[in-house]
């Protein structure tokens, strides 16, 4: 991994043994960023903050090691990556103004598959974890973790069907609560549909009323005018010698027919003459018909107004026209019928949400019994961590509970009891220590002082890296509040795990330092103006006095120095 410009490392190479690799160095030499860099190019959280001052941007490079087959390796060529010779090229860019980008095989990627990748490539348990851990919900997940398929597959079940019964009862909620709104509102809608049934409108009545309202009213000027149009195109009967427009164009007619063949544009004319008298027939025709027909009939228009004024009232109730207040109906019809199914659709979500609370029940039942057996196996493991850590008296064991409720209604079965439930099942889960013979086991918390917490928390997280199947595994000062003989076994400990499998430790103790198959010192200079920080691999005497000075704070010192080389011999010969 090459690091530039984040932090206080101006630039960088860390070379990580296959095996157990420590990190050491001065408090605030830099030891952070090498974690902080490897969280980068696993899809963790860009600030600009890291960008060291004067730089324009961090980089961070990593080469991982995959096969071909794994899972991080098929991942990454379905994104376009390339693997050189089994080998994964990984790139982290943070720029001093936040931006991120990311790389993968030459191949630029969001920044979320970095953290895809993470999930098969890389198990990061720090001093945050330890913390997390002392949480009864953490100590829920952590069981369930460890416990695998067995817990997994009735808890996706289970989860599935929780969020189900959620969307049923909040439903049902709103259907129940709001009944009287809902019944008012049906009162609305079928009183509204009952009027505009009784009226018995029809498409497009309001406009055809309003025309026959206006010829009605204006019968009499409107069977004088046709009359009067009548007799000026066909003649009066009681007036001889009135000239008509009818003769006048037959006579016209007439004239030009005579001499039409001497002449084709006469001959048009004359045609068009013909045309203008057939029209004017028809015209006159139509209108005496019109005249006929009217009626100035006021029981007519009287019923017509009577029609127009039930139609207003409903204009003025459903919509603008009689066009929209069918409209009105249709659509109210449709929310009456809905309205009014809603007893069945109560009744319909009342017996699913009984038969998901029963199906819950089951499955929560199904997931107690998966983290009780598990349970025990756990809790196993991690004393027998323990004893390997130097604490061979001290028993962990993992304590199960469920809250029992008054109310059926509020609970699930379980056990034959109706316990409170919740999104991952009816199980409380809490670690419990009893760290000497006697002793009664209390919570984690409570019952270990600062060091057998650490060891604890060691021991659950060495635990969880035998049962991950990932490769590496990085510990980050998980070994705080040890020391002496228990130091000197978390290192042992940490380097048996780094037989299966890579293990990255940050640490401040030189015994757990002595463990590691490469010792990476992080230290740094001041020229006057810009602090660097380099990465060293520690060899021979090199190594000497670095544990020299994590032992003593003098690395020149011949006691530490005898010490060191002793610790060293130790180690070797221990693992």
């Amino acid at each position: 991994m090459r690091i530039r410009s984040l932090g206080v490392i101006d630039d960088a190479v860390v070379e990580l043994s296959p095996g157990f690799t420590a990190v050491t160095g001065e408090t605030g030499a830099g030891k952070t960023m090498v974690v902080t860099s490897l969280g980068l190019l696993l899809g963790g959280r860009a600030d600009p903050a890291l960008v060291r001052i004067g730089a324009k941007s961090a980089v961070v490079e990593g080469r991982i090691a995959v096969g071909p087959a794994a899972p991080a390796a098929v991942r990454a060529e379905e994104a376009g990556a390339e693997l050189d010779d089994g080998t994964l090229l990984i790139s982290r860019t943070v720029s001093a103004e936040g931006r991120s980008r990311a790389h993968v095989g030459g191949r630029s990627v969001p920044v979320g598959l970095l953290g895809e990748l993470a999930d098969d490539l890389v198990a990061v348990h720090g001093q945050t974890d330890q913390q997390g851990l002392l949480r009864p919900a953490r100590q829920r997940q952590a069981l369930d973790r460890y416990a695998g398929d067995a817990v997994s597959v009735p808890l996706a079940k289970y989860t599935a069907a929780y969020r189900r019964l959620r969307a049923v009862a909040a439903e049902l909620d709103e259907l129940t609560t709001r009944a009287r709104e809902r019944a008012q509102e049906a009162d609305l809608l079928r009183f509204g549909l009952e009027e505009i049934a009784g009226a018995e409108p029809q498409p497009d009545e309001d406009a055809e009323l309003a025309a026959e309202a206006e010829r009605l009213g204006h019968a009499e000027a409107l069977a004088s005018a046709a009359a009067a149009a009548h007799a000026a195109l066909a003649g009066n009967p009681e007036d001889l010698e009135a000239v008509d427009a009818t003769t006048l164009v037959a006579g016209a007619h007439r004239a030009l027919d005579a001499v039409r063949g001497h002449d084709p544009v006469l001959s048009a004319l004359t045609d068009r003459l013909g045309e203008i008298g057939i029209l004017m027939a028809d015209v006159a025709g139509e209108l005496a018909s019109y005249a006929d027909s009217l009626d100035a009939d006021p029981l007519r228009l009287a019923a017509v107004e009577e029609r127009r004024a039930a139609l207003t009232h409903l204009t003025r109730k459903y919509g603008a026209d009689i066009g929209a207040v069918l409209a009105w109906a249709e659509e109210g019809a449709a929310r009456l019928a809905e309205l009014d199914g809603d007893d069945d659709r109560i009744g319909e979500l009342t017996a699913e949400r009984d038969a998901l609370r029963a199906e819950l029940g089951e499955l929560a039942q199904a997931l107690t019994d998966a983290r009780e057996a598990s349970a025990k196996r756990f809790a196993d493991a991690v004393t027998a961590e323990l004893a390997e850590l130097a604490m061979p008296h001290a028993r962990v064991s993992v304590q199960i509970t469920q809250t029992e409720v008054a109310d059926d209604s509020d609970g699930v079965e379980v056990g034959g009891r109706a316990v409170a439930f919740g999104p991952t099942g009816a199980d409380e889960v809490e670690l419990l220590l009893a760290p000497h013979p006697g002793t009664p086991p209390r919570p984690i918390a409570k019952g270990a002082s600062g060091g057998e917490l650490s060891r604890v928390m060691l021991a659950v997280e060495v635990v969880f890296a035998g049962s991950d199947p990932v490769p590496t595994y990085l510990f980050d000062e998980v070994d705080a509040g040890v020391g002496g003989k228990a130091a000197v076994e978390v290192g042992r400990r940490l380097a048996r795990l780094a037989k299966s499998a890579q293990v990255v430790v940050v640490t401040h103790l030189p015994q757990v330092a002595a463990f590691a198959d490469r010792q990476l010192l992080v230290e740094k200079t001041h020229d006057g103006s810009v602090t660097r920080s380099g990465v060293t691999a520690l060899e021979g005497e090199d190594r000497v006095r670095e544990l020299s000075r994590m032992l003593a704070g003098q690395e020149d010192s011949e006691t530490a120095h005898a010490h060191a080389e002793e610790l060293l011999e130790a180690a070797r010969s221990g693992r």
